[in-house]
């Protein structure tokens, strides 16, 4: 089985480092300023060359409340006005990217990301969809994956009948945690009825996948309490399931110095966590995709990895992954062929330059084979949990134990411990390892130690 997991605290204990979550590589810590304008125009070029299908992502960076636990690129705002200079902006750079592709290229993917989506009215998601429908080719058969993320505090069955309407399908629920001493602790107050309504909305509108995220290690979680959450979501059978890492950065990220680090769970009561949570998820019939991802057995990212199709990208784990991905709005990233690049991550800095009609990439990256050769090592580590190494050697021209030679004391005593198994033609991934995949994809990463790990999250 594909999901067997077997946890052994030992191995987890001694290779839960912090490193990247591999939905790229090389990871954003490796974009410069040298990538630009130029870069991203030719690999648009190449693009409409090839015909290749797209992926959008839409990033709204507004949100009316603020999560303490948060991360993400965001504006906190009870302003709505402030939403309708922004989207003359983000037409603005849907029409200067369009404008470089085909309308024959057909949008496969759609994700809608933030911030809080929701937090524009329904005019104004009906001003950005039919922007995106004028200068893209959105499918218009219900064949595509078009997904949002919701906050259920910003969303009601009208919102849902709209975004029915407008043609998204899937949906991806924040939660986080249902019990309300830590959802005081993170100013973010949600009920189990809100929740519970916007999931009957999306399943009487037909929405085809319903994904809710929760987190662990969130100040005064416990075992017990999480336990409980995750019990009442198993209860709203979502298709797919995010169980995130808590990964406390105040120093980088402001609104986390909100959080007293006293009431965290200690790294004990964590590993707690998790292991319930798995045995809760794998007894009610969920798979363990990887990365903190679980789904059913009949979700697309479940029967993508049973037929070793699945491939993870700055979408996370996805069956997209051929095709371009265009990021639009602030911060946003995108992937086009060899390219990698992003938008400014200030939104007044992003406003000013698409004024001047320019796209808004600040940084990015160009990648040299060593890189691609690299990412498709991970990439199949990470979404299938073995490596075979012909496959390698055929599509790179090389060979595998030779190329990482430097490497094979690594991999041999990862196998001495029971993380993997290696022999001359492959390598696999233990039921014992699987939690710590990242830690085997952190061998073949170049670029690793060459920054600090204090940038990125523990495995577990």
């Amino acid at each position: 089985m594909l999901d067997a997991i077997r946890w052994d605290t030992d191995l987890i204990r001694r290779y839960d480092l912090a490193g990247p979550r591999y939905t790229s590589y090389p990871t954003a810590v490796q974009f410069h300023s040298q990538v630009g304008t130029f870069d991203l125009f030719h690999a648009l070029r190449d693009s409409r060359k090839a015909q290749r299908p797209l992926s959008l992502y839409l990033h709204v960076p507004f949100c009316a409340n603020i999560c303490y636990y948060c991360a993400c690129n965001k504006v906190i705002t009870k302003d709505r006005g402030r939403a309708q200079p922004y989207l003359q902006r983000l037409e603005q750079e849907i029409q200067l990217i369009a404008c470089h592709l085909d309308p024959a290229q057909k949008v496969e993917q759609l994700h809608f990301g933030g911030g809080t989506p929701t937090f524009l009215s329904h005019d104004e998601l009906r001003q950005v969809m039919a922007h995106l429908r004028k200068h893209f080719n959105l499918l218009d058969d219900d064949s595509g994956d078009y997904g949002i993320e919701i906050d259920p505090r910003e969303a009601d069955w009208s919102t849902m009948g709209l975004l029915r309407e407008l043609g998204f399908n899937r949906v991806s629920i924040g939660l986080q945690d249902l019990d309300p001493t830590v959802q005081r602790a993170v100013n973010r107050l949600q009920s189990l009825e809100e929740t519970r309504a916007v999931i009957d909305a999306a399943r009487t509108l037909q929405f085809r996948s319903i994904n809710i995220d929760l987190i662990y290690g969130l100040p005064r979680q416990t075992p017990e309490n999480f336990a409980r959450t995750v019990d009442e979501v198993i209860r709203l059978q979502p298709d797919r399931l995010s169980v995130f890492n808590y990964a406390h950065l105040p120093e980088r990220f402001m609104p986390q110095r909100r959080i007293d680090g006293n009431e965290l769970p200690t790294p004990a009561q964590k590993l707690e966590m998790l292991q319930r949570t798995i045995e809760q998820l794998i007894s009610a019939g969920y798979r363990y995709i990887g990365m903190d991802h679980f789904a059913l057995p009949d979700d697309e990212l479940a029967i993508a990895q049973e037929e070793s199709t699945l491939q993870r990208n700055f979408q996370g784990y996805t069956t997209h992954g051929h095709c371009d991905l265009i990021g639009l709005g602030v911060s946003a990233i995108s992937q086009i062929g060899d390219l990698y690049c992003q938008n400014s991550s200030d939104l007044s800095e992003y406003q000013n330059v698409l004024a001047s009609m320019q796209p808004a990439t600040s940084r990015g990256l160009l990648c040299n084979a060593d890189d691609r050769l690299r990412r498709a090592v991970i990439q199949q580590l990470i979404c299938h949990f073995s490596l075979e190494f012909a496959d390698i050697e055929q599509a790179f021209n090389i060979d595998f134990q030779g190329y990482f030679a430097k490497l094979w004391p690594q991999l041999q005593d990862m196998a001495k411990d029971g993380l993997i198994e290696l022999d001359r033609d492959r390598i696999t991934i233990l039921p014992a390892g699987r939690l710590l995949a990242r830690s085997v994809c952190m061998v073949f990463d170049a670029y690793l130690e060459q920054h600090s790990r204090q940038r990125f999250s523990r495995v577990i």
